[in-house]
C-alpha cells in the first residue's frame, strides 16, 4: 500500500503541471477593430462595456488593426476607449497600425507604451509580436526589433511552460518572416496560436500548432459587433462567440491541453538554392541590422549611406562594407538618404531633417518640422526640401539651414521620394493629389487629383518619374497615368485589368522607355517616345507571382533589375523582356536595388539585410532559357 501511495504520488509530481491551471480562467481577445468612423468607435464603446459587465474574465488581448490609419487621432481615441476596461489589457499593432502611420508608427509606442506583450498567468505565458509591414505596401512582416526582443523573451521561459502566441496575422507566409518566429518557438511547448487578420472565426493550424483566426470586434451587416471569449480549463481550450448585446453562443473550437505539440517535420522555408544554379551573380558582402531597414541608399565616394529603424543613419565602406560612423536620430527612420555638396540629408520620425556631413557623419543642421517625417528629401543647387505629416512642404538653404519657403497645403502626408527637375519638385500624398511645386518660391505649379474619395487609392507610394515632358505614375486603383509635366493635363490614364500596375515603375537609361512591374508578376514596357500608350513588350521566360512592391524598376547595362516583396532580385533583359536570372537576398521586401559601375548592386531590404552583389553579363545564346 505504502509503495503504491508512492508511486502514485511520483506520478502526479511528474504529468505535466501546465495541463492543470489551479483554476480554470477566462479572457478575452478582440481584433480588427479600425477606430476611425463613428460605426467603429461605438462598436469597441459597446465590448468595452460588455467584457466589463462579465465578472470572470481576467484580461484581455487586443490583436492589432485597432485603427485604420494609425493616426495619432484614431490611436488616442482607441486608447482612451480601452482604457475604460476594469481588468488589465495587451495591445499589439496590425499592418493597418502600421502602414498608413502618419508617425513612422511611433505614436502606437507613444500611446500604448509598448508593441510586444509577454506575461504569465495561472502558469500560462502569453507572448504577443506586433505585426506589420511598417509604411510599406507588401505582406506582413514582424519588426526586426521585436523579433530580438522575442528571441530573449524565450531564452528566460522554461521548455515545458505552455505558450500562447498572439500576432495579427496568421502564422503563415502572409508573414514574410513567420518562419523565423515558428522555428524559435519549437524548443517550446506551444499549446495555442490566436490571430486576427481575416475578421472571421476559423479553425487553422500552423506546422502542427493548434491555431483559430478570430472575428472582427464590427457590426459588419448585424446589429452588432463581438469579440472572443476563452475558457482555459486542465484540460481543455475552448473559443466562444460574444456578441457586444451580452449574448454568448455556443462554443465554436475546442483544442485539448496537456500534451505537446507535434510539429511537422520539414515545413516549407524560403528557398536559396537557385542562387547556385548559375554563375552570374555572387554576393560580395551582407550587413545585417538589428532592426527594420524602411528606406534606400546613397552612394558616393566609396561611401554608401543608408537608415534604419532604430533612427541611425549609417555609413558603410562600399568596397567591403565596413562601418565608417553612425549618427543616432531621436526616432524610426522610413527616409532615404541623400547626398548632395558632400553632406548627407536623411529625415527622422522624431520631425527633424538632419544635414550631416558625409565623410565623417558630424551634424551639421537639423531642421525642425512640426510631425514625424516618413518621407525623403530632395535637393537642387541651393536647396534641400522635403513635404512632411504636417501638411507641409518645406524648402531651407543648404550652407545656411535658413527656411526659404513652406507650402502648407499638403493634404494628408507624404511617405514618397519625391522627383526634382527643372526647377520644380514633384510628389504624391495620401491625400489622393499629385504636387509640382516651384523650387524657387514654393508655389504651385500645378495640382493634380485622382477624384477618389479612399485615400486607400492615393497616388502616396510612386516614386515619380519623367521623360519627354511627361510624369507617369502608379497607383493603388490599378492605373498607370501621364501627367504633362508643364501643366499636369491627363494625357492617358489606363487600367490594364489583364496586366494590373501598382507602385512599381522605373525608366530605361536612355529615357526612352518607362518601366512597370504588374501585381500578377511581369514587366510592362512602355513606350515613353510617344504620347499615347504603347507596350513595347511584356516580360517572358519567368514571372514573380503575385506581390505589392511599391520599389522602382531599374535598369543598368541593358538588364532590367524588378524587386520583390519576398526578397527576390529578377532581371530582364532590357531589349525584350527575357528572363535572365533570379536571386534571393533575403525574405523581406525590397526597398531599393542602387545599380552602380562595373556590374555592381546594392540592394536592401525590409528585415534589416543590405547586401552588395557583383553581376556579370548573362551570354546571349543563354539568355532565353538559363533560370
Amino acid at each position: 500500500m505504502k509503495k503504491w501511495v508512492i508511486s502514485l504520488l511520483a506520478l502526479v509530481i511528474t504529468l505535466p503541471l501546465f495541463a492543470r491551471p489551479s483554476v480554470p480562467f477566462r479572457f478575452a481577445l478582440v481584433t480588427d477593430i479600425h477606430v476611425s468612423s463613428p460605426a467603429n468607435i461605438e462598436d469597441l464603446r459597446r465590448t468595452v462595456e460588455d467584457i466589463n459587465l462579465l465578472p470572470d474574465i481576467a484580461f484581455v488581448i487586443v490583436s492589432g488593426d485597432i485603427t485604420e490609419f494609425g493616426s495619432y487621432e484614431e490611436l488616442y481615441t482607441a486608447k482612451e476607449l480601452l482604457d475604460n476596461l476594469s481588468i488589465p489589457y495587451y495591445a499589439i499593432p496590425g499592418n493597418h497600425d502600421a502602414n498608413w502611420s502618419e508617425s513612422g508608427t511611433n505614436d502606437f509606442l507613444r500611446i500604448f507604451g509598448n508593441e510586444t506583450f509577454g506575461f504569465e498567468y495561472n502558469g500560462y505565458k502569453f507572448l504577443g509580436l506586433a505585426s506589420g509591414p511598417n509604411m510599406r505596401m507588401g505582406p506582413g512582416q514582424i519588426p526586426r526589433e521585436n523579433l530580438n526582443w522575442f528571441l530573449e523573451e524565450l531564452k528566460k521561459t522554461d521548455t515545458d511552460m505552455p505558450i500562447i502566441y498572439v500576432n495579427h496575422y496568421p502564422m503563415d507566409n502572409g508573414l514574410n518572416n513567420w518562419f523565423e518566429v515558428m522555428d524559435a518557438l519549437r524548443p517550446h511547448n506551444v499549446q495555442l496560436m490566436l490571430c486576427g487578420h481575416g475578421h472571421v472565426n476559423r479553425r487553422m493550424n500552423f506546422e502542427g500548432v493548434n491555431a483559430a483566426m478570430c472575428r472582427s470586434n464590427l457590426r459588419a451587416k448585424e446589429e452588432y459587433g463581438g469579440y472572443t471569449v476563452l475558457t482555459i480549463s486542465s484540460d481543455s481550450i475552448t473559443l466562444q462567440e460574444r456578441k457586444s448585446s451580452g449574448v454568448t453562443l455556443s462554443p465554436w473550437l475546442t483544442y485539448p491541453t496537456g500534451e505537446r505539440t507535434q510539429w511537422e517535420s520539414n515545413p516549407p522555408r524560403p528557398d536559396y538554392s537557385f542562387n547556385r544554379n548559375h554563375p552570374y551573380v555572387t554576393e560580395v558582402w551582407s550587413v545585417q541590422e538589428k532592426s527594420d531597414m524602411g528606406s534606400g541608399m546613397a552612394l558616393q565616394r566609396d561611401l554608401l549611406v543608408y537608415t534604419n529603424t532604430s533612427g541611425e543613419i549609417k555609413a558603410v565602406k562600399a568596397k567591403d562594407g565596413s562601418p565608417v560612423w553612425n549618427f543616432k536620430t531621436g526616432g524610426k527612420i522610413y527616409s532615404t538618404p541623400i547626398i548632395c555638396h558632400n553632406r548627407v540629408w536623411a529625415a527622422s520620425s522624431d520631425s527633424y531633417l538632419y544635414g550631416l556631413d558625409l565623410l565623417e557623419g558630424k551634424k551639421v543642421f537639423q531642421l525642425k518640422n512640426n510631425k514625424a517625417v516618413v518621407s525623403s528629401p530632395a535637393c537642387s543647387e541651393s536647396k534641400v526640401m522635403i513635404a512632411g505629416g504636417d501638411g507641409h512642404c518645406r524648402a531651407w538653404d543648404m550652407s545656411t539651414g535658413d527656411l526659404v519657403w513652406q507650402f502648407d497645403s499638403v493634404k494628408n502626408f507624404v511617405v514618397t521620394r519625391p522627383l526634382v527637375k527643372d526647377g520644380v519638385i514633384f510628389f504624391g500624398s495620401w491625400g489622393n493629389e499629385f504636387y509640382a511645386l516651384d523650387i524657387e518660391t514654393g508655389k504651385p505649379r500645378w495640382i493634380w487629383n485622382s477624384g477618389h474619395s479612399n485615400r486607400m487609392l492615393s497616388p502616396a507610394q510612386v516614386v515619380p518619374i519623367t521623360t519627354h515632358g511627361r510624369i507617369y505614375l502608379a497607383s493603388p486603383d490599378r492605373y498607370m497615368i501621364v501627367l504633362d509635366e508643364v501643366t499636369g493635363e491627363v494625357i492617358w490614364r489606363y487600367n490594364d485589368p489583364e496586366n494590373r500596375v501598382r507602385e512599381s515603375i522605373g525608366i530605361s537609361e536612355d529615357g526612352h522607355t518607362v518601366y512597370a512591374k504588374t501585381m500578377d508578376g511581369n514587366i510592362l514596357a512602355i513606350d515613353a517616345t510617344v504620347p499615347e500608350r504603347k507596350v513595347k513588350w511584356i516580360s517572358s521566360g519567368e514571372d514573380m507571382g503575385y506581390e505589392l512592391t511599391p520599389t522602382p524598376v531599374v535598369e543598368k547595362d541593358g538588364v532590367v533589375y524588378a524587386p520583390t516583396d519576398k526578397g527576390l532580385i529578377y532581371a530582364y533583359r532590357a531589349l525584350d523582356g527575357v528572363f535572365l536570372w533570379r536571386y534571393r537576398i533575403s525574405n523581406g521586401l525590397i526597398n531599393m536595388i542602387l545599380p552602380a559601375e562595373n556590374g555592381e548592386l546594392y540592394v536592401s531590404a525590409m528585415d534589416g539585410r543590405l547586401v552588395k552583389l557583383r553581376v556579370i553579363p548573362v551570354p546571349l545564346s543563354l539568355s532565353s532559357h538559363k533560370k
